[in-house]
């Protein structure tokens, strides 16, 4: 530059900074090639990021698939019984489980049972069940059994599993009345496990319509709620089911009794959701976008069903997912006293009040086998509630 040049620029100018701001139109996807994994996180919903956290419950997850597993088995418990509900086997009552085997005399021949001998004890008046090990009897598959009413509606006989032909298949092994226990404890599931998700459904709505109403306008309402709250919470839950099952009329036809249940249990367990569900109303209604939603003119039923619910329904689902198995375990608790559901409904509370006497579970112990099923739902229930609230929690 000449000395001429430089006399000519302003004293003070600078030279323009070079800088590496593109002018093309701006793209989105550009910015997803250069960091997919920050920028698939931070355009990700709440929802997803719930899921991001719950896959990584690893037994949350394991306990989900058992309860989808179990649920969608409902849907098929005909056919997926080896027996129809009230069939009877009354050459074979109180029959041990048969075993399944694969080999027989050294050769594989697939699925197959021994069939059963039997001669009476005339000392103890029992039956003494011997298999007979040179007879195998193949199972049947996607066979013809015992005719069903699929939901009480259609006529089938199909079965996935059949008992071998002219021979029995006793997995879980049989009642006083000769009833397969296997099939008994596929029908109660249709029963024990719709039971928890009516009732929660009843107790859902208590709790959150009373709750909300109770956090949100406060004064006498909340008094009142409060003080009901306290009430249900001091009587003891047990002779409370007792008193209120012993109300239902015993001409009531099976299906009034299961909603009769439903709704005792749905009424007795909304207190913990209510409360809940009060505390964090009492929060949230003093936060600015709530206090914008009622200079707008918003009804309190728009506010707290479209902006303060919305605000921790994380909590509700994990709330939710706890109390199924408290149904579930009162259902089996008032059955098994025998004042809940009755026979002809099956559910496993009910077949477990069949073996209320010690010296029959001492000489049968298969009887006990419907608590198997009532644990494993109560396990994988909490199990999955604990994965939902950790991946709830906005914290962690």
């Amino acid at each position: 530059m000449s000395v001429a040049e430089g006399a000519a620029r302003p004293i003070g100018a600078r030279q323009p900074i070079p800088h590496q701001v593109s002018t093309e139109p701006f793209d989105p996807a550009s910015i997803e090639r250069l960091t997919p994994g920050q920028e698939r996180y931070y355009l990700a919903s709440q929802w997803r990021m719930m899921w991001w956290r719950f896959r990584r419950h690893r037994l949350a997850v394991v306990s989900a698939a058992i309860l989808i597993v179990m649920y969608a088995a409902i849907l098929i418990s005909e056919p997926l019984a080896p027996y129809d509900l009230h069939s009877r086997n009354i050459d074979f009552i109180y029959a041990p489980p048969q075993r399944v085997h694969f080999i027989h005399d050294g050769e594989f021949i697939g699925p197959f049972v021994y069939p059963f001998d039997y001669e009476l004890n005339m000392e103890n008046l029992q039956r003494t069940y011997t298999p007979d090990t040179n007879r195998p009897q193949p199972l049947r598959f996607f066979c013809s059994g015992d005719t069903y009413r699929f939901w009480g509606w259609i006529e089938a006989s199909f079965h996935f599993v059949c008992p071998p032909e002219d021979g029995t298949l006793f997995f879980f092994g049989t009642d006083r009345l000769g009833r397969d226990m296997l099939s008994r404890i596929i029908y109660g599931a249709r029963i024990s496990l719709t039971i928890g998700l009516l009732g929660v459904s009843v107790s859902f709505l208590l709790g959150v319509i009373i709750g909300g109403l109770a956090g949100y306008h406060g004064g006498w309402v909340d008094n009142v709620s409060q003080r009901l709250i306290e009430v249900l919470r001091s009587l003891p839950h047990v002779p409370l089911w007792l008193a209120l099952s012993a109300i239902l009329p015993v001409t009531w036809s099976p299906i009034l009794v299961y909603f009769g249940i439903t709704i005792i249990l749905g009424l007795l367990d909304w207190t913990g959701l209510a409360r809940a569900v009060r505390s964090k109303l009492l929060a949230l209604r003093e936060e600015d976008f709530c206090v914008a939603a009622q200079l707008m003119g918003a009804s309190p039923r728009r506010i707290i069903a479209r902006h303060l619910l919305p605000s921790f329904a994380s909590h509700l689902i994990a709330s939710v997912t706890l109390s199924v198995p408290t149904m579930i375990l009162g259902e089996t608790a008032l059955s098994f006293l025998g004042l809940g559901l009755r026979a002809p409904i099956t559910s496993w509370g009910v077949l477990l009040n069949e073996a209320q006497n010690i010296n029959v579970v001492a000489l049968y112990p298969w009887l006990m086998l419907p608590v198997a099923p009532v644990i494993l739902v109560v396990l994988a229930f909490n199990f999955m509630g604990d994965g939902l609230r950790d991946a709830a929690d906005p914290y962690k």
